[in-house]
Formats: structure tokens, C-alpha cells, sequence
């Protein structure tokens, strides 16, 4: 069975996080570990949470994939400057279900579908004005989109969940949730 989040994390994350029916998904910045043991980061879109975890969906042929599935492990930072506010998720990493990816990709926009199927190597070796037709050309042909064969999602279940506050007339301040053999512990830290 999977560990969920405790309650009380799962309603911070309620409270943090826009319902997974809000198209206008927060992106994050989503750490993995290289062939070498370095560290590497992107940013991604947060395409859904639940109490099991906050998924991803990108292409297959990517980096980041190759690094997710050779070491299963990843942290995920989102921020709210203007709210002062901070989510550090660590955690294993582990493929989503099909039906999860092609439900994630339904509810992407016309434009992240359309890149979702150009965002090649090929196509990035166009010119500018390549790229443009290509797109152009594409969108016209296909105006509605199925998830291409590379398209491919992942759940970060999470370990630890840093949440993070600042305010302007007190110190920072870090509330986490480490899970460990005996279950969720709660830290309150500096910040």
C-alpha cells in the first residue's frame, strides 16, 4: 500500500495548491540526480496532487527521464513569492498509470498538447521560421489531439514535505513532515 499523507499535510497541500481542475497549473522546479551523482533541475507543470503524491507528465525521451528512471528519487520545489511561501517535496519517484498520463494530457491546453508532440529533437533543429510553420502546419492538421506514444508521467510520493513561510514582521519559519519507519513525524524548524 501506498503511504498517504497525513491529514493535516493533505490539508496544507489543499490549501497551498489549486484544485486539480484549475487550468492554471503552478510550476515547480523538479531535481533529479545525472548518470555522475550530480544534481540537475528543470522546471515542470504540476499536473495533479493526491494524498499519494504530486505527478509530472513530460516526454519520454528527455533527461530527466533517463535520470528519474535510473535513480527513482527526486525534490520538487513550487513558490509563491507573493504569498511568501515555499513547498519542498522529496521523495521516490514511480511511473504513473496510463490512464492517469492520458487523463493529465486531456486537461493540458491546445498549446502544451501541440508541444507535447514538436518539442523534438528534430523540430529544434528548424530554423525560427521552421519552427513557426511546423507549428502552424501541425495545428492545422491535427486540431484535436491524442497523447503521443512518448507521452509519460510520474508521481513523486512524497518522504519529506518542507512547508515554508515568510512574513514581513517575524522570522521565516519551516513546518516539516518526514516519514520514517514508525510513521509521519512533525518538525517545527528556523527557517
Amino acid at each position: 500500500m501506498i503511504p498517504q499523507v497525513p491529514d493535516e499535510t493533505w490539508q496544507l497541500l489543499q490549501d497551498w495548491l489549486p484544485d486539480n481542475t484549475d487550468p492554471d497549473r503552478p510550476v515547480m522546479t523538479l531535481a533529479t540526480v545525472d548518470e555522475s551523482g550530480d544534481p540537475d533541475a528543470r522546471s515542470v507543470l504540476l499536473s495533479e496532487y493526491d494524498r499519494t503524491g504530486l505527478y509530472l507528465h513530460t516526454d519520454a525521451r528527455t533527461r530527466k527521464v533517463a535520470q528519474l528512471d535510473a535513480r527513482p528519487v527526486a525534490a520538487l520545489v513550487l513558490r509563491w513569492p507573493e504569498a511568501m511561501r515555499q513547498l519542498v517535496v522529496r521523495g521516490a519517484v514511480e511511473r504513473a498509470d496510463r490512464a492517469e498520463s492520458d487523463r493529465a494530457f486531456a486537461d493540458r491546453s491546445a498549446y502544451l498538447q501541440r508541444l507535447a508532440w514538436l518539442n523534438t529533437p528534430e523540430v529544434a533543429q528548424l530554423t525560427p521560421e521552421g519552427r513557426r510553420t511546423t507549428w502552424a502546419d501541425f495545428g492545422a492538421i491535427h486540431p484535436v489531439l491524442d497523447p503521443p506514444d512518448t507521452w509519460i508521467g510520474y508521481r513523486v510520493r512524497p518522504t519529506s514535505l518542507t512547508f515554508w513561510t515568510g512574513a514581513a514582521d517575524s522570522v521565516s519559519h519551516r513546518r516539516e513532515y518526514r516519514l520514517d519507519a514508525s510513521g509521519w513525524r512533525r518538525s517545527e524548524l528556523p527557517g
